[in-house]
């Protein structure tokens, strides 16, 4: 499989394992949640090792050749309703921008919807901030991906750590569980 990683553009000049090898690179509950994958779902995730000073995704695609149309940001949104605080995870092509105040807001049912603070991301997901991903979010969040991130055939995500990145078919990240694919969830970036 390293070969399909390494022949793939969406990859640059990553330089990829399978996921599987090093676990050491994820964060606990990442780790974990690729454990639970079906075996064959597993085997088509790779990871590559980075310098967490480059784990932003501008900073990474320009280091490494990673297309910004095959890399993708995982956000934590969260928003009030009747005293609760309702959480999604968002997760959208890095062309684009997370449709907080109309997708999600309209998707959680709440009167307004932010990004969730950075301790209350980081404390809830067991991740780094800057390496939050869509593998390993608690088990009650929705994962809202953008349809386009679901086409993809290979996407460049969080590891949970920022010394990691993920590289995750976009049809296994649709298919994760709690995942619903939402139209109009990623917006242009303007």
């Amino acid at each position: 499989m390293t070969s399909t990683w390494t022949e793939n553009a969406a990859a640059g000049r990553l330089s990829v394992v399978p996921a599987t090898d090093r676990l050491d690179l994820l964060a606990e509950p990442v780790a974990e949640a690729l454990r639970a994958l079906p075996a064959d779902a597993a085997a088509r995730c790779g990871v590559a090792e980075i310098d967490p000073t480059l784990a932003d995704t501008a900073e990474l695609c320009a280091r490494f050749d990673v297309p910004l149309s095959a890399s993708a940001n995982c956000v934590v949104v969260s928003g009030k309703r009747a005293g609760e605080t309702r959480y999604a995870a968002c997760l959208v092509l890095a062309t684009t921008r997370v449709d907080v105040n109309g997708a999600v807001k309209r998707w959680l049912d709440v009167r307004k919807a932010s990004f969730a603070p950075m301790a209350d991301a980081v404390g809830l997901t067991g991740m780094e901030y800057g390496g939050i991903t869509p593998l390993g979010l608690p088990a009650d969040w929705p994962l809202l991906v953008d349809p386009a991130v679901a086409a993809t055939p290979l996407t460049v995500v969080g590891s949970g750590t920022r010394r990691g990145k993920l590289l995750v078919p976009g049809e296994i990240l649709a298919a994760l569980p709690g995942a619903e694919v939402l139209p109009g969830l990623g917006v242009p970036v303007s």
